[in-house]
């Protein structure tokens, strides 16, 4: 009997995954180029961006294109949310055309996204459009009931963001640089934290620098990007390769993000004790010059 219960349950792994890799492919059906918008209009003003979808499938396939909100996480999540349900919504700014249409196997089509900015909107604002496969649903149905006899066998999502050029909120800080390394791990790993001080949507490139307290010697690792939402903060993890000789170190996070602005760093003391090997920290946090490049 329990011989058995163990069959059942690996056919039901089997199943989840064969349904997995179909759904999978169906969505690979169709591409969509570029998978974000990035507006600059001001108040007032109406700006037009274009979206290419592609049906690659071998038969004539039907599109639907909605809108949708999201809330950033402080893990760099995006949180999907019903349009117009958040503060900093753009969807109700959105005009889309065409927002169903069809596309014959190997062809593509061109869907403009204009965005009208009311005249006091000044912050940045985001939302993301959701284009979808459907079945059973012709355009004559759909100018009559977008949404009538649909079933969505795919999605690709694509992110929107506005912020005027004349926005010039920008500013971000690092800091709690702190390790998390787990017993047993081979690669040490910390945790810090960006605030978006401005009002803009900020991409960033964030790196570490070790610096030997003893020889004084540099070395800076490979940086990761991120973008960052206004107000709002986000942790990162940044992992140490296990490069360094034996030593005391002073272990900097800096973000860079952008040549108009001034690096911003923080960091912490650390202990090397030998190659591959984990060992405690000094948690004492000093600010890093801005200087540091």
């Amino acid at each position: 009997m329990s011989a058995m219960r163990c069959l059942n349950y690996l056919y039901r792994i089997f199943l989840i995954v064969i349904f997995s890799i179909n759904w999978t492919l169906k969505a690979q059906d169709f591409e969509v180029a570029p998978v974000s918008l990035e507006f600059s209009a001001e108040p007032g003003d109406n700006q037009t961006k274009t979206l290419t979808v592609k049906n690659h499938s071998n038969s004539k396939a039907s599109f639907i294109v909605s809108l949708g909100d999201f809330l950033p996480s402080s893990i760099g999540e995006k949180n999907a949310m019903p349009p117009n349900s958040t503060k900093r919504s753009c969807a109700n700014w959105i005009n889309i055309n065409p927002s169903f249409f069809e596309i014959n196997p190997g062809d593509e089509i061109q869907v403009q996204v204009s965005m009208l900015v009311p005249n006091v909107e000044y912050n940045s604002a985001w939302c993301m459009l959701y284009i979808q496969t459907t079945k059973e649903q012709t355009s004559w149905n759909a100018d009559k009931n977008l949404g009538a006899g649909m079933s969505v066998s795919g999605r690709i999502v694509v992110y929107i963001y506005q912020s005027p050029k004349s926005n010039i909120n920008n500013s971000l800080k690092i800091g709690n640089l702190t390790e998390i390394t787990k017993i047993g791990e081979t690669t040490r790993k910390f945790n810090a934290t960006i605030e978006n001080l401005g009002d803009r949507i900020t991409k960033c490139k964030v790196y570490l620098i070790a610096s030997n307290m003893k020889t004084t010697e540099e070395k800076q690792f490979e940086a990761i990007e991120i973008e960052t939402f206004p107000k709002m903060s986000r942790t990162i993890e940044l992992t140490l390769p296990n490069v360094l000789e034996p030593g005391a170190y002073s272990l900097a996070a800096i973000v860079d993000y952008g040549s108009k602005y001034a690096l911003e760093g923080t960091q912490i003391l650390i202990d090397i004790k030998g190659l591959n090997t984990n060992t405690s920290i000094d948690t004492t946090q000093t600010k890093v010059d801005q200087s540091i490049k």
